[in-house]
């Protein structure tokens, strides 16, 4: 489903350069006249990790399509309207309806969602007060909004606002998501519970008539599922009619067992011995070394396979042909050690056959010499992620990290020694050198822990208008790699994607479908390059979005009396190896709340809501939706 372009990966981008932006034509900074805040009240039971999660990357602005207007709910429970001035952007604010401010008892067990609202129009809006009430409210023209209905879920739990969506001429559906409260589980701040989420789609007639009466009204549900997490991101495929709902779990019916990762308990991480097991005993195999080691520069590969010293030159023999590599090891000369063996191997790229060497290192005195192939690259200055086409996929080898020092190369022989004595002998295998195991664009740099820990993994549940699941969706999918980013609320339709690959960001966007009963296909739209590298460095991100096909924009928080800035990453053209980066100082008074954008004519608006503070970031060149 998710195939990458080999011609949209830029194996020589170098990396990323300033380019200054002024900040004092850039950077606008308003003062809040209603102060926004992301405190919550405690509760009897303590909040899942997931639920901290979500509270952490909770967006507290939503912006209006179309139209140049924002709202937050500020801490005495306001709703402020954000209006920018289509000439100057300077905004103004106005209190447009006063929600009650929700009563709680200190030992109740129900959490507090924040308060969240979505735009039906320019002049309609959803507000969700975080503990369970759902208010509609309509601009009348006089300087309140108009007050159309009060809604709240048949379980009267809390719940946040996720998205809406246009569903028929005469309804829209509304993306709701709340933790799930198990009546026959008592809260226990002392035992670690495990939590799932309901997400539900609710139904309301458009237009929306005012309720007659004041009465609370409950909602009409037109379907939920549940999971074991706060869904990321929900957006709507018009096209196929269909939802995807994007979440670190999939989202079953509610009829459905849902799959639930066991986390076993620090007790049950020792080891338990069965009957005439020693556990000090050595493991009967340990793992397997890598088939080779391999090392590049900027026109050569060099690749090393252990073998035993007695294999003869007369038994190997090596093919090379501008694409592809040939290894055999003739004759049966040692049963138990793995040798390599390949036909036609498709390279990761071009090679010189005639340039390309190997070389046989006997070394007689050891169990194991070293075949060592030169090869030398077609395309000069091109950066090799790996050596074969397949590594890393099904069909391929396992993925083998380049090493970086070349005297570190040649430990791929000590490693099969040491496997191969630890076969026979028992003994530990662990330590084997094998080098850095990082590309050379991270040189001196990488942190393998972080690298891989950059994003987060993330799969797809796809679920029709009706609460169906589509004839040709599974209950769920995974994407290829870990999210780095989904689009800047106010940017689009939401349904374009970035994931890591390697240290690269790949740009997948969902093709549109000639019909509701064709399957999703994602094209790999773009690639920012570095783009899972540069993220790693970063400590203190709140939110990473991006918008299609013009730049990705990592958020700081600003905590600790740091001022929070944003990164903004460029998109640069496949042959280029350079791409520029400009950091804009976003937060100076207060951590970062939320972001948004609007779309004028000829550029992409920033909004930032801090704690204190609207920052509005406009004139950025990367930005500019037309050359002035």
């Amino acid at each position: 489903m998710f195939t990458t372009n080999r011609s949209l990966i830029n194996p020589k981008f170098e990396g990323y350069k300033l380019g200054l932006v002024p900040q004092e034509t850039c950077v606008a900074r308003h003062t809040l006249p209603y102060g926004a805040t992301q405190s919550t009240v405690s509760t009897s039971s303590p909040l899942s990790f997931e639920e901290v999660q979500s509270r952490i990357t909770h967006n507290h602005i939503s912006v209006a399509p179309h139209a140049l207007r924002a709202v937050y709910v500020d801490t005495q429970y306001r709703v402020i309207l954000v209006e920018l001035n289509t000439e100057t952007l300077i905004p103004s604010f106005r209190p447009v309806y006063e929600l009650p401010q929700p009563l709680q008892s200190q030992n109740s067990s129900l959490h507090r969602e924040y308060p969240s609202a979505a735009f039906l129009s320019a002049s309609e809006i959803f507000v969700s007060d975080g503990a369970g009430y759902l208010y509609f409210l309509r601009d009348s023209g006089h300087i309140s909004f108009q007050l159309f209905g009060v809604y709240e879920l048949p379980q009267s739990t809390p719940f946040r606002i996720h998205s809406i969506t246009a569903r028929l001429a005469d309804a829209v559906l509304l993306v709701l998501s709340s933790r799930h409260y198990d009546p026959s589980v008592i809260p226990n701040r002392q035992t670690k519970q495990h939590v799932d989420f309901h997400v539900c789609a609710v139904k309301f007639n458009v237009p929306v008539v005012e309720c007659q009466s004041r009465a609370v009204q409950t909602l009409e549900i037109a379907w939920q599922r549940r999971g074991h997490a706060v869904p990321i991101n929900v957006s709507y495929d018009h096209s196929r009619k269909v939802f995807m709902i994007l979440g670190d779990s999939p989202y079953t019916q509610i009829e459905e067992p849902i799959v639930v990762p066991y986390n076993p308990s620090p007790a049950e991480m020792a080891p338990i011995p069965r009957a005439n097991e020693n556990l000090d005993a050595a493991p009967s195999e340990p793992p397997k070394p890598p088939p080779y080691s391999w090392t590049q520069t900027s026109d050569s590969l060099t690749v090393a396979f252990p073998l035993p010293s007695t294999t003869s030159k007369t038994n190997i023999k090596v093919i090379f042909s501008p694409q592809a590599l040939s290894l055999h090891i003739q004759g049966n000369i040692a049963p138990d050690i793995p040798l390599p063996h390949y036909s036609s191997e498709r390279l990761w790229d071009g090679i010189s056959p005639s340039d390309s060497t190997w070389t046989w290192d006997r070394e007689g005195e050891r169990h194991f010499g070293l075949l060592t192939l030169h090869l030398e690259k077609q395309h000069e200055d091109t950066r090799w992620p790996h050596v074969f086409a397949s590594s890393g996929t099904s069909a391929g080898d396992v993925e083998i990290q380049e090493t970086l020092d070349p005297s570190e190369l040649w430990h791929i022989r000590e490693s099969l020694e040491k496997y191969t004595s630890a076969l026979r002998s028992g003994d530990d295998a662990s330590g084997l050198g094998l080098g850095s195991g990082v590309s050379s664009l991270a040189q001196g740099e990488a942190d393998d822990e972080v690298d891989d820990s950059v994003g987060r993994s993330a799969q797809l549940t796809w679920v029709g208008e009706d609460g169906a699941v589509p004839s040709w969706a599974s209950t769920s999918s995974d994407l290829p790699s870990r999210l780095l980013s989904t689009e800047l609320p106010g940017t689009g339709a939401g349904c374009s994607l970035v994931v890591k690959n390697g240290v690269d960001g790949t740009v997948f966007a969902l093709e549109p479908a000639a019909s509701a009963e064709q399957s999703p296909s994602w094209a790999h739209a773009y690639t920012f390059s570095a783009l899972s590298f540069v993220l790693a460095s970063k400590t203190d991100t709140r939110f990473t979005y991006h918008i299609p096909s013009k730049a990705v924009l990592a958020f700081e928080n600003g905590l600790g009396g740091r001022s929070g800035n944003v990164y903004i990453y460029r998109a640069a053209p496949t042959q280029d190896i350079w791409a520029e980066q400009s950091i804009l100082r976003v937060g100076e008074d207060g951590c970062l709340l939320g972001v948004g954008a609007f779309q004028t004519e000829t550029q992409t608006v920033l909004v930032c809501l801090t704690e204190k503070q609207l920052v509005v970031l406009s004139n950025i060149p990367a930005l500019e939706r037309q050359e002035k």
